[in-house]
């Protein structure tokens, strides 16, 4: 018997290759809560508390919204934002060095974050002055309100701002959260 000139071809098996997504997204749990973070064009775009996921789903339909309904669950385009957020949890970090973005930030939202990022490391200052240094002195209560929606909790430090009056005011990731945030950074 011949050998058929039209032998089977097999081709190498190989995984498909998916193309990037405009968003790539991760949950990444820490010791002050479980946060979901989301990346597009290389910038940090979401750095959320996301403690369920119900949460999770409001998150990614926010970010599908403002930034694109393409969204992969990926982790590898955050492994830095990660790595970074790990550093900082474990005292080994004072700054974040990431590209962001405020896409999902209001303009005025924008405004107050953007001057949220001078207060530095173990400092605090309160809603009122942030609300003064953006030169809407008697805007604190709206600076609470932009804060309570913070995109990027953390990376731009809303944990930062108190109350005037004493105590630690609201924070997304709870009372526990802020305080131990707080405390990580007064340690010397």
């Amino acid at each position: 018997m011949t050998a058929s000139p039209f032998a089977p071809f097999a081709p190498p098996i190989t995984a498909p290759r998916l193309p990037d997504s405009d968003v790539a997204y991760a949950a990444h749990d820490t010791p002050v809560g479980r946060l979901l973070l989301a990346s597009a064009a290389g910038r940090l775009v979401l750095c959320a508390y996301a403690a369920d996921p119900a949460a999770e789903e409001s998150h990614l339909t926010r970010v599908a919204g403002a930034v694109s309904p393409r969204i992969l669950r990926r982790a590898a385009p955050l492994d830095e934002a990660r790595r970074q957020l790990d550093d900082y949890l474990a005292g080994q970090r004072h700054t974040f060095d990431l590209a962001t973005g405020l896409a999902l930030a209001r303009p005025f939202q924008a405004t107050v974050l953007r001057e949220l990022a001078h207060t530095a490391y173990g400092h605090r200052t309160t809603y009122g002055a942030l609300a003064a240094a953006i030169d809407h002195p008697g805007a604190a209560r709206a600076v609470g309100t932009a804060l309570a929606g913070n995109p990027l909790c953390i990376v731009l430090p809303c944990h930062r701002v108190v109350p005037s009056a004493g105590g630690l005011g609201g924070y997304a990731g709870g009372s526990a959260a802020k305080a131990a945030l707080l405390a990580l950074e007064s340690r010397p």
